[in-house]
């Protein structure tokens, strides 16, 4: 796409109205889009500029600051250009008329910086606090994998509606639509697409054949395992993409709780509720994790999935400003959360029940340190392998103690689960 001054100018207002991350990016950048009213180009162009610059911040920050005659500031301006030349696809030469003095120099440097030179915080894209917070369990050359791989976007994954059609039927119907895609390799219910098609507008989207979801989350409902005739609890259920194919699995028999302290969030599972022909589900608001309706139901549930809330550094190809958003202090205010709510949601199982905790971060201690403080306090709970309970699925996934998918090794987020039972 040529940029245009125009262009340039409508990128730069983005970055400076989203950079300071005062809120989500994804939600700052639909605010900007309603107030600016901007071509499909360019909310094209802005929005990979928008989230190419906040997956590759610290490097176009340092490049920023590169002395050739210039204000070394990471401005705006600076960032865009520095950005479109090193990783947009965009030679000096197309960019020259838009460029002033010396900016040519400079940006001929950019797209010469060695990324071997730089500290690891810069190449793997990951600020200093989480770099040593990982250094505590991984190499630093597992850590670069990882934080390179998190500069990639994600890929678009599908989950397949068991209740209203099976895999086969969806991939050929999407390739009759045009669409290009394969089965995933884990899930049985996952498809995997080819860039990004418009597929709320599909047929088969709004018949309620198929949903939205990473193939990482699938796998943790698929480790819940529930029975048709289970009652079973999804503990932190958001926007409910985990309790749709739950209420699938069970065959829309038995009873799930969808459980949320979030109004907006379960409200905005009711419309795919409805498409997806569930009537198994009860969406309810608690108050928190202790609330009266858990101590109602304390030692009657089945299955319980606490997806609990954590600081999402495994999602880091979708959201890259979580890592600027988050810090030492919030994740210390997270654990003690997750421990909070663990604690509680156990109750819920009857004996034999099944409880899987989950996180889509890649901190030791919001992953497995919860789990193994919770198991050294609760002597009737046992850890079930999670690489044992893939089995149980037919699963072809080789896992130890603990789920730990890696966005380099699986292709999914980074996600953490540990399954649990209670043994007496």
């Amino acid at each position: 796409m040529l940029i245009t001054e125009y262009r340039l100018d409508l990128v730069m207002q983005a970055l400076r109205a989203i950079l300071p991350l005062e809120h989500p990016a994804d939600t700052s950048l639909r605010y900007f889009f309603q107030a600016e009213r901007v071509g499909s180009n360019e909310r094209a162009l802005i929005a990979e500029t928008v989230f190419g610059v906040l997956r590759h911040r610290l490097f176009l920050e340092h490049a920023c600051t590169t002395p050739v005659n210039t204000v070394n500031k990471a401005t705006p301006r600076r960032m865009a250009l520095a950005y479109w030349v090193r990783f947009g696809g965009y030679n000096v030469r197309e960019l020259t008329p838009l460029l002033k003095a010396t900016e040519a120099e400079w940006l001929g440097q950019v797209k010469g910086i060695k990324l071997d030179d730089l500290p690891l915080s810069i190449q793997a894209e990951l600020p200093d606090w989480i770099i040593e917070k990982l250094r505590a369990h991984r190499a630093d050359h597992e850590i670069l994998a990882l934080g390179l791989s998190m500069q990639a976007a994600a890929p678009l994954d599908l989950r397949v509606n068991s209740l209203k059609a099976n895999r086969d039927e969806i991939l050929q119907g999407l390739s009759a639509e045009g669409v290009e895609a394969v089965a995933t390799p884990y899930s049985p219910f996952g498809i995997r697409v080819t860039g990004k098609p418009a597929l709320n507008k599909s047929p088969l989207f709004l018949g309620g054949r198929f949903e939205v979801q990473d193939e990482g989350s699938q796998l943790l409902s698929l480790l819940l395992a529930p029975k048709r005739n289970d009652m079973v609890v999804d503990f932190c259920a958001g926007a409910g993409g985990k309790t749709l194919m739950l209420g699938a699995m069970m065959n829309s028999q038995g009873r799930l709780y969808a459980w949320d302290v979030s109004e907006k969030r379960l409200a905005n599972l009711k419309p795919r509720m409805a498409r997806s022909g569930l009537s198994n589900v009860q969406p309810q608001l608690i108050a928190h994790e202790n609330d009266n309706k858990i101590k109602r139901l304390a030692g009657k549930i089945d299955r319980v999935l606490v997806d609990a809330p954590c600081s999402g550094l495994g999602t880091l190809r979708r959201n890259p400003d979580l890592k600027f958003r988050q810090s030492e202090q919030s994740v210390a205010e997270l654990i003690q959360k997750q421990a909070s709510i663990l604690a509680s949601a156990s109750r819920l199982l009857k004996v034999g029940g099944r409880l899987v905790y989950a996180t889509c971060s890649l901190l030791h201690e919001e992953n497995q340190a919860i789990v193994e403080a919770f198991l050294a306090r609760h002597a009737d709970f046992a850890l079930l392998p999670a690489g044992e309970a893939l089995a149980q699925q037919k699963i072809s996934l080789e896992m130890g103690d603990y789920l730990q998918l890696l966005p380099q090794q699986h292709s999914t987020d980074g996600f953490f689960a540990a399954v649990m039972e209670r043994v007496k």
